[in-house]
């Protein structure tokens, strides 16, 4: 099959390691960056373009996409979903993943259990929103944070009103978020494949933080999920409409709760923890999904 995926850096693990497992098993694989893709939006003669050439003949595309060019990059993946090339992740699910508010309020409307989450627009508003939680500690992130970054824990009612004024005064957008003490620094995260979970590992922070993010000083080993844990990853993933995704889960005093769901689930950590060749079967799954959806087929 001929595969693309959508990458800004060739060097980084997850897009090597994708490449050199399209290939292992045969297929032609190019990585192009997104942000050099432009495009022609046109009735009846859609169009793709990467340095000067028309993109045609693709049969599959796994997008990589970074939060930093969300939009322009979901544009590009559409062009290709208009295109009639079949995606792993369709633009529509990876946008419902990027807004955190918005992801949240999709997962809880289904029944799916997440932690306290506020927002407010109105700078006179953030005391009457804080008011809303349980006494300090809370979780303050922007909306569109990534890989642990833009999240600060607030210990107490000063600080609290202290980044809120803060991240009001930078015009950023946030959430309010009730911080699980009973978490102690750890999460799990489940790599969801359809309906399937097919590795999973617990994250902590060995450094006395509170965020286990392996690129915030985390450190990984592999687990094995409860079946609620399962059911609950699996759930959030059919809920956002995804092929592929890492479901974090914290633990709190009734059970699991969805702190987040990753539309472009880095490998590396995963892979190292539990042995698991992510990869191949990321690129097995999307060949899959070709050949049921050809006229061909």
């Amino acid at each position: 099959k001929r595969l693309i995926i959508l990458s800004r850096d060739t060097r980084l693990y997850s897009t090597r390691r994708l490449a050199e497992a399209a290939r292992r098993q045969g297929h032609r694989i190019r990585i192009l960056d997104p942000t050099r893709c432009y495009l022609s939006v046109a009735t009846g003669n859609p169009a793709v373009y990467f340095r000067g050439r028309d993109i045609r003949g693709i049969d599959g595309i796994l997008p990589r996409i970074g939060t930093s060019i969300t939009g322009y990059g979901t544009s590009v993946l559409r062009q290709f979903e208009i295109l009639q090339v079949t995606v792993q992740n369709s633009s529509d699910a990876i946008l419902r993943t990027r807004n955190k508010l918005h992801m949240l309020q999709r997962l809880a409307a289904s029944g799916i259990p997440v932690p306290q989450t506020g927002m407010a627009f109105a700078p006179e508003d953030n005391p009457a929103l804080l008011r809303l939680f349980p006494p300090p500690p809370l979780i303050i992130k922007l909306i569109e944070g990534s890989q642990g970054l833009g999240v600060v824990l607030a210990e107490n009612p000063e600080a609290a009103e202290s980044v809120t004024e803060t991240l009001r005064t930078l015009m950023a957008h946030f959430l309010v978020q009730h911080y699980v003490t009973e978490s102690r620094g750890r999460d799990r995260r489940l790599f969801v494949m359809g309906t399937e979970v097919v590795a999973s590992m617990e994250r902590t922070n060995r450094n006395g933080g509170f965020r286990a993010n392996l690129h915030r000083g985390g450190h990984a080993r592999s687990i094995r999920p409860s079946r609620v844990e399962i059911d609950l990853a699996t759930r959030a993933v059919r809920v956002l409409g995804l092929d592929v995704a890492g479901v974090d889960l914290l633990e709190t005093e009734t059970g699991p709760v969805v702190l987040e769901v990753n539309a472009a689930p880095g490998l590396e950590g995963i892979e190292q923890a539990t042995g698991v060749d992510i990869a191949t079967r990321m690129i097995d799954a999307l060949v899959e999904r070709i050949r049921n959806t050809s006229p061909m087929a």
